[in-house]
């Protein structure tokens, strides 16, 4: 044996090897990751009685008339909704809700439609899946769609389940399934309520000849037992787990949360403390598996005169960015007079973090000495910010292309953490980072 030699040879490895397999398994099939496909910054909720083929470009249409009202033009946006002052902001903001007003769209059949009866819901089910394949048809709808249904508990169970029977009956009857279907499921107190969902769509999915897992949804954390299981144990991973890798997302629900821990109206918040424990526990218990998280809604809309929409927009873009800066990119938007004030929000916070971002990312791409010595890890995230800004259109590629000296194909790697290849850049951003 030389000094070179170490003393595990390969039969002690492939033991080693073989004692993780199982392990190893597991991991990969409960952590697989992020999908690496755009997740929207909002989903709007609309109840299924004010849900029509024309919604989306009639709420682009509605927000950008406040907007024009109320926004104070170019040079007065900052103070109008309470961000920094950025150049082309407003611009960017403005074709934005002429572009793409809505990211994500579910016709909600829960808290903001009510019971109005079994007759009437089943032809509201019928009418609004028309509507939606309409809207389909004309290649208006939003990259993300969806129903919420009404929650598996007793007393609703049945009537959320034919509503979601009778919506995909008259969608598929009319359209194909959008790429981005997903059906949000509300109140969920016991993991059974999960695992009972997951027949429900397979039974779907049969009857429609859909690929099995075709069917996804969202599970709504706004119960105290959707956190923490009666025998003490956090109950997330394992409604996620139950879901048999069919759960898109993990939702706050600000109000029903609240409401259930006793918190007084007045205080109830998506910033209560309350509500940052169990957003806590929802970051721990989705990191790795893919499953998105999104934060919940504000009841404080921006209507009325000029200083009420004013006061409505700087309530709401404060929350946005506090949600941003938690790692909440998704939350719910309920009226479009919300729409200015969650595009302002979000665009501000990646154009106001890019020339940092860029810098960091050149720096570790060059390998550069600096004040900050970033990881793999690091640069992973700061790649991740970047394409979270491109995707909602915050920002575009040529500026990060200019920024960073990067294209969109090394920072995707970065974000994958994998080497850039500076033989494979362009011959100017190679010399730019050298």
């Amino acid at each position: 044996m030389t000094g070179t030699d170490g003393v595990l040879d390969d039969a002690f490895l492939a033991d080693l090897d073989a004692g993780l397999a199982e392990a190893d398994a597991r991991v990969g099939r409960l952590y697989p990751g992020d999908t690496g496909t755009r997740q929207p910054v909002h989903t709007v909720y609309v109840p299924a009685t004010r849900f029509h083929a024309d919604l989306v470009p009639a709420w682009g249409s509605a927000a950008l008339e406040i907007l024009a009202e109320h926004g104070g033009g170019p040079d007065g946006l900052a103070d109008a909704f309470g961000v920094e002052d950025l150049p082309g902001l407003h611009d960017r903001v403005v074709g934005k809700l002429d572009r793409e007003p809505v990211e994500d769209l579910r016709i909600d059949f829960e808290d903001g439609y009510g019971a109005p009866g079994d007759a009437t819901e089943d032809a509201d089910a019928l009418s609004s899946a028309q509507a939606l394949a309409s809207t389909l048809d004309r290649g208006e709808a939003p990259s993300c769609v969806g129903i919420r249904c009404k929650s598996l508990d007793h007393a609703t169970r049945r009537r959320g389940i034919r509503t979601l029977d009778l919506f995909l009956v008259g969608l598929l009857g009319s359209a194909d399934l959008p790429d981005g279907f997903v059906v949000t499921l509300p109140k969920v107190v016991a993991i059974d309520q999960v695992t009972g969902f997951v027949r429900v769509l397979r039974r779907l999915e049969e009857a429609h000849g859909l690929p099995e897992g075709r069917l996804r949804f969202e599970i709504q954390v706004e119960t105290p037992q959707s956190v923490l299981a009666a025998d003490g144990r956090v109950a997330l991973p394992s409604l996620v787990s139950a879901a048999d890798g069919r759960c898109a997302g993990l939702h706050f629900g600000t109000y029903d949360y609240t409401t259930a821990l006793g918190i007084a109206a007045a205080q109830q918040s998506l910033d209560h403390p309350a509500a940052d424990f169990a957003k806590a526990l929802m970051q721990v218990a989705a990191a790795g598996t893919g499953v998105r998280l999104s934060d919940g809604s504000t009841n404080l809309l921006p209507v009325g005169d000029e200083a009420a929409v004013r006061a409505g927009w700087r309530e709401h873009a404060r929350l946005v960015r506090r949600s941003l800066g938690r790692a909440f990119y998704q939350g719910w938007d309920l009226h479009p007079h919300q729409l200015p004030s969650r595009f302002v929000a979000t665009f501000a916070f990646f154009r106001a973090g890019l020339p940092a971002t860029a810098a960091r990312l050149r720096g570790y791409v060059g390998r550069s000495d600096g004040g900050v010595l970033d990881e793999p890890a690091t640069a992973e995230a700061l790649a991740g910010f970047l394409l979270r800004g491109l995707g909602c259109g915050a920002l575009d590629e040529n500026e990060v292309t200019s920024a960073t000296t990067l294209d969109r194909d090394a920072i995707e790697r970065l974000a994958c953490r994998q080497p850039v290849i500076m033989s494979t850049l362009p011959p100017a951003q190679a010399a730019k980072s050298t």
